[in-house]
């Protein structure tokens, strides 16, 4: 049973809305903002994925070259050494690449609702780490300082990196947080039992499942004690798990908004409660999805039937929730903290 209201002008933006870095790029998909308040009004900062004007005959990724500049990798269509089955990504003789390079660019509002794009990208990949860009950032405000987490791509894998930020003016980068294969990081907003906790998600090879994880820190840099706090148990999260925003306090425990995912391709969101004080311990999970793809923007799209979000604000009961539908726009929804408590299964 769902438990959100939809914003009434989603999607509340478009690839359009946003101008690429380049002439002859095009901007393929917005998705995944992470979502923060600052100096009371809403940002979002939204993942912006780009790629080559479309050249008939030919398959074209950029791609971030050592010395910082970005070069186009152009395939002919009719490779035989060509292997493209997904929208997302494709293969070259052995070698992965995805279809587009995404960068994080700001977008503010003052009611939550309408929001402006900022014109230029806001943090852009570096060569070494994210030569395949940076994707789907969680923002934590711990005091005034922000960390973000977010997916650092790059043709040896995806891992965890972290970025702190006071103004949204000036950023300082402290490299992966954690190593590939990992991602869908969210750091808890406030210290626990003397430590820091964060949710994550390894990305399981040929034994186990893609479970969400913990972990703690003393200083928000260095990581360990990893336990696995859940696994896939609803059909309509049987392929895949992971984190969604940072947990959100409540009087009964930290609520988490996660995705589940099936195969052919759904995803939905459900919810976790975690103890307050060991949030290694699960005390409730929602039975069935409390949200999942129904509105046309959210079945059909660059890569369909997906509503996943990492990133809301909360003001009293009120969640503004922000989520990538089909992979192509962003949208938003209200959600209610003590109705979704109360639709828990203890």
């Amino acid at each position: 049973m769902e438990r959100c209201e939809r914003f009434k002008n989603n999607p509340i933006l478009r690839p359009s809305d946003v101008r690429p870095t380049r002439d002859d790029f095009i901007v393929e998909c917005l998705l995944n903002p992470g979502a923060f308040e600052y100096k009371g009004r809403f940002g979002l900062l939204l993942r912006v994925a780009e790629c080559p004007v479309i050249e008939k005959g030919w398959v074209s990724t950029p791609i971030i070259d050592p010395d910082g500049s970005t070069r186009v990798f152009r395939v002919k269509s009719d490779d035989p050494e060509l292997i493209k089955t997904d929208p997302r990504v494709f293969k070259h003789r052995g070698q992965a690449y995805l279809t587009t390079l995404s960068h994080l660019r700001l977008a503010w509002s003052d009611d939550g609702v309408n929001f402006a794009v900022e014109p230029e990208p806001t943090l852009t990949g570096e060569p070494r780490l994210e030569n395949y860009g940076m994707e789907d950032c969680r923002v934590t405000q711990i005091g005034s300082e922000y960390h973000l987490t977010y997916t650092a791509v790059s043709s040896d894998g995806f891992g965890v990196g972290l970025i702190t930020t006071s103004d949204w003016r000036t950023f300082e980068r402290h490299g992966l947080m954690l190593p590939t294969p990992n991602k869908d990081c969210a750091i808890f907003p406030e210290k626990i039992g003397g430590h820091y906790y964060c949710l994550h998600r390894p990305s399981a090879g040929g034994i186990g499942t893609k479970n969400i994880w913990t972990a703690r820190s003393l200083d928000l840099v260095h990581w360990g004690d990893h336990r696995c706090l859940a696994r896939p148990v609803a059909p309509w999260e049987s392929a895949r798990i992971g984190a969604g925003a940072a947990p959100i306090k409540t009087p009964r425990g930290w609520l988490e908004i996660y995705h589940g995912a099936t195969l052919p391709t759904c995803y939905s969101l459900g919810l976790l409660l975690l103890d307050p004080d060991d949030p290694t311990k699960v005390l409730a999970r929602s039975k069935e999805p409390v949200m999942v793809p129904t509105e046309p923007y959210e079945i059909k799209g660059f890569f369909g039937n997906v509503v996943f979000t990492n990133g809301h604000v909360v003001r009293g009961d009120a969640i503004y929730m922000y989520y990538g539908a089909s992979d192509e726009v962003i949208c938003g929804a209200m959600m209610s903290v003590e109705a979704l408590l109360e639709s828990l299964k203890f």
